[in-house]
C-alpha cells in the first residue's frame, strides 16, 4: 500500500546565526501586546467595543482624550467641508 501513502515534508532545524535572544526569532508577536487588554479575540463586536472604551477611561495619560477629541474635530470638519455643510448658522 505504498502508492496511497503521502511523502512526508523534510523537516530542518534551522537556527538562526547570529540570534541571541529570548524565544523563537520567527515569532510574530505586535509592539504593543503586553499593554493592551482589547486584543483578545472572544466576545462579539459589542464586548470588545465596552473593552476598548473601559482601556481608554482608564488610561493614564491624560493628553490621549485631548488628542482623540481634536483628530474627531479634524475630521468632523473635513467632512462637513466635503458635504459643503454651511458652517455660518452657528455664528
Amino acid at each position: 500500500m505504498g502508492f496511497i501513502k503521502l511523502k512526508q515534508n523534510k523537516r530542518y532545524n534551522y537556527k538562526p546565526r547570529f540570534y541571541k535572544g529570548d524565544g523563537s526569532p520567527f515569532a510574530m508577536k505586535g509592539k504593543f501586546d503586553d499593554d493592551r487588554s482589547t486584543l483578545e479575540a472572544s466576545g462579539g463586536l459589542k464586548t470588545r467595543f465596552f473593552r476598548a472604551m473601559n482601556e481608554y477611561k482608564n488610561s493614564e495619560d491624560k493628553a490621549v482624550s485631548k488628542r482623540v477629541l481634536i483628530i474627531i474635530s479634524v475630521l468632523l470638519l473635513i467632512f462637513l467641508f466635503i458635504i459643503d455643510f454651511d458652517l455660518t448658522i452657528f455664528f
